[in-house]
């Protein structure tokens, strides 16, 4: 690996070369750090530095790469042509991969502008034939759907995908529109269309592939699925290494780049290249008598080693090429990491500064930090020894400026010292020994959540669910049928003795999903039989008892008073301006639900669920930004000491503009640095301590504390969280957490505890492949070494610290070129801080470890965690620890890995299932509720509850029991109040629903029905049209009806209307015996029309009415409503 001066002299011949650089690098690894490097050193100059990604597989792969990855790819071939300087980043290994001929993506390169003519049937065959997929709805590169006159495209090598709307043939416009919530953000003029795949897949180019498939092939095409699915025009998983059959010739990476290229070697390319040959030859041989997946031989997919060698030695070598520096930091300070205390670092630096300076008046400094946090800490550090630096942007400015002392944010491991410029670099891993912190920057995107945990929209078709008033069903789908000449979908229902239930779709609130917690296939109900009213009543009434006794428990608490925090808004926007990344919708939501707590007058007990990485730690910020600009001190509980070290950092980072004092209390600090911390803590100096449940076990006494964070509630053990109640008495509590523990969950589900769900990703984030897989040395093999060839790092997990030293040398045994180290909880702290240090700085690529990465590791780089004996985890511990990875936008992958010689349980079978489905992101709530599901609610409710649920279903007793605490809370429960509250039925005899030729998939229908349903005011239907017209196109009429009668339906149910029906001329109106009409209102409106109102009985109201067409329907009824309503003046006036 180069030092940082040679990365600075070779940015410098970069700059000055007139042709394109092409950098060869010995790694995947080397060459995204170089890029991270020339990306600083030549910030501001306008000269390119491009990389081209590796595919990330491994030779003969059975996996594809990502649709990002290949994005990024294609994104960079494109560029190339167009691109005569700067540099271009690429490993050796991945300059020896054939690539398609570069008139491939020229030829197949199309732009698109408004205003343009357009055929959409063209673009579809376009489309296809050039890779892209055909989807319902678009989240990934190198899709596209098709919804009339809407076509979304998501094409490669740009960062949001593309809505065109058409007027007749004619682009009218395009739009950007955000993956998330599918709404357009802002226009555009033109688009510009690459292929989605390396490879076509029209007929032309399937034809040549199954001629080139008999001709290199010496296997049976028939007995190969690659080979039947690309006759079908799909596009098989490791279809990239059967690429070349597509072509009459392939392409090497420098028929892509200009005739005066220039060239510099980085590491013992020649011998790397020699090796990866050699593995390459290995896989084949491994490979070659699959006839399902018979491999091309190596010289079809890759250069022979001479030969790309001899191609690199043909172009010029870029001037300078011989890089080296008079001298560099390591080797004038060799003392300098040595040493341990920061007062004796400190003085040494000012010693060498004052010697250096004497030496040359003219040195300039340059301190490179990680973070603004990190800059604000080294700023009053240095002040302690009389240097005071000021901040530039980059290399260049620093270059530019006549300051003795700069200081700049950047992601450079090591300094330099440029003896002949006089110019001096110090990094924080050169004063520190190690880098403080790593932060990850991510942009998120603004979603709002659909009550994803409740939603019908993933009903499978013979799933059972449960109907309020008959019971547990089949569902069996969606059907149109005509009734009375009117045009309606249904949901259809199948109960014992196959008896079918039609539901119209605006009844869609009376159904949810059935789940008890068991294996067992629940019995269907007989339809007209009273078993299922009897199992109902009793279910009710056991869930308004234990209504009653829960909120007992939780009512001292809520009713007692908590300190009334001052706002100090001016400040807290400030705080809020500060933070560099927009918010989500629900982070947004949960922001807000915490400081309306905070600055009511009740205590706070809230809960924050939220998967990994979501951006639960912003809105603990805040909270205790709160407390402590209110001179009131915090306190943070976390399960790990490194995620109290991780916290500290991340912390001091957010907070480094602001006067508060940060400290930590854990293992890493010597017994004397925490009596020191302690002794300020009581003082009240400290105004937030972060802790882990060490301090659960001293007697400290804070001078004021008022907010308690806890962080991973579930990671704490039973006598901990006693501990933590005799804490909890009288202060604001705000829980974290990626999946909440049972009881937790059931309560907060239940409005006994506050609760704020984030589900937003992280954008570009992928979800995590998962694999259950028995304990195979191949495959861990091939999972390590994938891993480590797109220079990636691989968590091991083995739980076992008796036998942890055996598998790291098994590890190194059976992949001899990773580099292996362990680490666990029993090792001496400085030892464990060492380890973890070296893997975050990427110095090995596998570290073997015990559970203690579970919280507060947060490392881009590893993107491969294999655990061992992962049937003996819990649920939520499984999906905590598969968060470790997925952390950047490279595709991550989990295996989980069981020995086969022992039997596993049913429920570790089950929870292992539970977590390979759940690969989508925010799954951790869900996973939460299959876990509780799994294991019964008996703990949770005891035994008599969990029959209850066993025969009514766990989602319809949560909402009983809701409901309960609801009517409690509002003093309106009753045993004998009906099960099901009046409802409101609209029956206007007009077609009202969503037809399948305006949204085809079923359960984004179902979805859109269930929203509809949900919209209690006239403002949300109205934000839902725009989204709808936004994503389908223009309502149909019967869409429109669907909406209008929505409309009518929360109008007749505010005055209390249980039916409204109109057919032709003539309706009626029913009211319900608590109707909040008066009946003077109702007598006046028949004196006054006695021709249109009769009044037929104590409750019932039939009206006549001419309507002339549709709109004019909802307009006359809802006037009517109006009328209705008015008061004695109005109908006088009237």
């Amino acid at each position: 690996m180069l030092d940082t001066a040679q990365h600075l002299l070779l940015s410098e011949a970069i700059e000055k070369n007139n042709s394109l650089s092409l950098v060869i690098t010995s790694s995947a690894q080397e060459a995204n750090s170089l890029t991270s490097v020339l990306n600083f050193f030549l910030k501001d100059t306008n000269v390119p530095i491009l990389s081209f990604p590796d595919r990330e597989t491994l030779p003969y792969d059975v996996f594809s790469p990502h649709q990002d990855l290949i994005s990024k790819r294609l994104e960079t071939l494109s560029k190339l042509s167009n691109i005569s300087r700067g540099a271009l980043i690429v490993p050796i290994t991945t300059l020896m991969n054939y690539l398609p001929p570069k008139e491939f993506i020229s030829s197949r390169t199309f732009i698109y502008k408004v205003g343009d003519n357009f055929d959409s049937n063209k673009l579809q065959k376009r489309l296809s034939a050039g890779g892209y997929r055909r989807v319902q709805t678009v989240y990934e590169h190198g899709e596209f759907a098709l919804r009339g006159s809407i076509i979304d495209i998501y094409p490669m090598g740009v960062a949001n995908p593309f809505r065109i709307d058409l007027f007749d043939d004619e682009i009218e416009s395009i739009r950007i529109f955000e993956t998330t919530t599918q709404v357009s953000t802002c226009q555009v003029e033109n688009i510009n269309l690459i292929p989605a795949n390396e490879f076509p897949l029209d007929k032309p180019a399937i034809d040549i592939f199954s001629s080139n498939w008999v001709k290199y092939l010496d296997s049976d095409p028939l007995k190969s699925n690659i080979y039947k699915s690309v006759r079908k025009g799909i596009s098989p998983n490791g279809i990239e290494y059967y690429m070349p059959l597509f072509f009459s010739k392939t392409s090497t990476l420098f028929d892509y780049l200009p005739q005066n290229l220039s060239h510099i070697v980085i590491g013992d390319i020649e011998n790397l290249a020699t090796k990866y040959w050699n593995d390459i030859s290995l896989r084949y041989e491994n490979c070659m008598f699959d006839t399902s997946k018979p491999p091309l031989k190596p010289e079809k997919l890759f250069s022979y080693p001479k030969d790309i060698i001899d191609k690199i030695t043909a172009t010029r070598r870029l001037d300078n090429a011989d890089i080296k520096c008079s001298s560099s930091l390591y080797g004038v300070l060799p003392c300098f990491e040595n040493t341990e205390n920061l007062e004796q670092k400190l003085s040494l630096l000012e010693t060498f500064l004052s010697h250096e300076r004497v030496a040359s008046q003219t040195l300039k400094v340059l301190f490179c930090v990680e973070s603004s946090g990190r800059r604000e800490i080294l700023i009053e550090m240095l002040q302690t020894i009389n240097i005071f630096p000021k901040e530039v942007n980059s290399w260049k400015e620093f270059k530019a400026s006549n300051n003795h002392f700069s200081i700049t944010i950047s992601e450079l491991m090591k300094g330099v010292y440029l003896t002949d410029k006089k110019e001096l670099v110090l990094t924080e891993s050169d004063l520190f020994g190690q880098k403080v912190q790593q932060r990850r920057r991510r942009k998120v995107n603004n979603e709002s959540n659909h009550n994803f945990f409740r939603d019908l929209s993933e009903l499978k078709i013979e799933e059972p669910v449960v109907h309020l008033e008959h019971g547990i069903g089949l569902y069996k789908g969606l059907e149109t049928l005509i009734i009375d000449n009117v045009e309606s979908e249904f949901i259809v229902l199948m109960y014992a003795e196959k008896s079918i239930i039609y539901l119209p779709v605006s009844s869609i609130h009376l159904i949810s999903r059935f789940s008890s917690g068991t294996n067992i296939v629940p019995k269907l109900n007989r339809l007209g039989s009273d078993q299922w009213d009897t199992a109902r009543k009793k279910a009710v009434a056991k869930a308004r008892d234990t209504a009653v006794e829960l909120l007992d428990v939780y009512s001292r608490r809520a009713s007692s008073i908590g300190f009334s925090y001052r706002p100090f808004e001016v400040e807290y926007q400030q705080f809020c301006s500060e933070f560099k990344f927009e918010e989500t919708a629900d982070q947004l939501q949960a922001i807000d639900a915490v400081r309306n707590d905070l600055l009511g007058k009740n205590l706070m007990d809230r809960l924050i669920c939220g998967d990994v990485g979501f951006g639960k730690t912003e809105v603990a910020m805040r909270a205790a930004f709160t407390a402590m600009v209110n001179a009131k001190q915090v306190v943070i509980l976390v399960p790990t000491t490194l995620l109290a070290q991780q916290h500290l950092t991340t912390f001091r980072d957010r907070f480094s503009e602001w006067p508060f004092q940060i400290e930590e209390l854990s293992r890493f600090k010597s017994a004397t640095e925490q009596k020191a911390i302690i002794k300020q803590v009581e003082a009240g100096k400290v105004d937030l301590l972060i802790s882990t449940h060490k301090l659960l076990y001293q007697n400290l006494k804070f001078k004021n504390l008022s907010l308690m964070v806890i962080d991973e509630e579930h990671r704490f053990g039973v006598r901990q969280k006693e501990k933590m109640k005799s804490l909890k008495s009288n202060i604001d509590i705000l829980t974290m957490t990626a999946t909440p523990i049972p009881r937790t969950l059931n309560l907060a589900m239940n409005e006994v505890r506050d609760l704020s769900i984030i589900a937003t990703p992280p954008e570009k984030r992928l979800s995590v492949k998962t694999f259950v897989t028995s304990n195979q040395t191949a495959i861990i093999r091939e999972a390590i070494s994938r891993e480590i060839l797109r220079g990636g790092q691989v968590y091991f997990l083995h739980n076992d610290v008796k036998t942890i030293t055996r598998i790291t040398q098994n590890i190194k045994e059976l992949v001899p070129e990773a580099t292996v180290d362990f680490a666990h909880g029993q090792m001496r702290e400085r030892d464990l801080e060492r380890v973890m240090s070296d893997f975050y700085h990427q110095r090995f690529a596998v570290l073997v470890c015990t559970t203690i990465i579970e919280t507060g590791i947060d490392i881009p780089s590893a993107n491969t965690i294999v655990i061992n004996n992962a049937d003996k985890f819990g649920l939520a511990q499984l999906h905590q620890l598969r968060g470790r990875v997925g952390r950047s936008h490279h595709q991550a992958y989990a295996y989980l890995v069981t020995d086969e010689d022992k039997k596993i349980t049913s429920d570790a079978k089950k929870r292992l299932e539970a977590i390979s489905i759940s690969e989508k992101l925010g799954s951790g709530f869900i996973l939460a509720t299959n876990d509780l599901e799994i294991r019964g609610a008996g703990e949770l409710l005891g035994d008599e509850q969990s029959g209850h649920i066993h025969t009514i279903g766990f989602t319809l007793y949560m909402e009983m029991l809701e409901r309960a605490i609801t009517e409690l809370r509002e003093g309106s429960l009753s045993y004998d109040a009906p099960l099901i509250a009046d409802q409101t039925e609209i029956n206007l005899h007009i077609p009202t629903y969503i037809p399948e030729t305006y949204i085809v998939d079923v359960n984004t229908r179902l979805m859109m029905y269930k929203r509809i349903a949900n919209c209690k005011k006239e403002e949300e239907m109205h934000e839902l049209q725009v989204e709808m017209i936004d994503r389908f196109g223009l309502l149909p009429t019967e869409t429109k009806n669907l909406f209008s009668t929505n409309y009518l339906k929360q109008l007749a149910h505010e005055l209390g209307i249980t039916k409204l029906e109109f057919s032709k001329t003539r309706g009626r109106i029913k009211f319900s015996d608590k109707t909040n009409i008066k009946p003077e209102n109702v007598i006046k409106l028949i004196q006054n029309e006695p021709d249109k109102f009769q009044l037929k009985s104590q409750n019932q109201l039939n009206f006549v009415m001419e309507i002339e067409q549709d709109d004019d329907l909802f307009k006359k009824i809802s006037d009517m409503l109006a009328q209705i309503n008015c008061n004695e003046l109005d109908i006088a006036q009237g």
